[in-house]
């Protein structure tokens, strides 16, 4: 799980990448009325609390849907709750980068 991850992040910084960062972890595939799932984004959330980003991306029958039409999320269902997680993700991006080059 978590722990095999950062050894592999880890082991390419070490040996190709000494630069290479986490930019970011983004919690994908939630489904609310799970237990499983609410207890996966907390222990995520304890175990990375910098990095997770606040936006979550459900599990919904549109985004499976879009690859299978070769289409993104934004083209195939804009205004679907997926598409709206991941434009809202893509402004929590931008807002962490741009506050970071600002040196905050």
């Amino acid at each position: 799980g978590l722990g095999q991850l950062l050894k592999t992040i880890y082991m390419v910084r070490d040996s190709l990448n000494p630069r290479l960062v986490i930019a970011g972890v983004v919690l994908t595939m939630y489904d609310a009325r799970t237990n499983l799932s609410k207890q996966v984004v907390e222990e995520i959330r304890r175990y990375f609390p910098a990095y997770v980003f606040k936006t979550v991306i459900p599990r919904t029958v549109r985004l499976s849907e879009a690859p299978s039409y070769g289409e993104t999320i934004l083209r195939y269902a804009p205004a679907s709750v997926g598409a709206l997680a991941y434009q809202a993700l893509a402004g929590e991006l931008v807002q962490r980068n741009q506050t970071e080059s600002a040196g905050g």
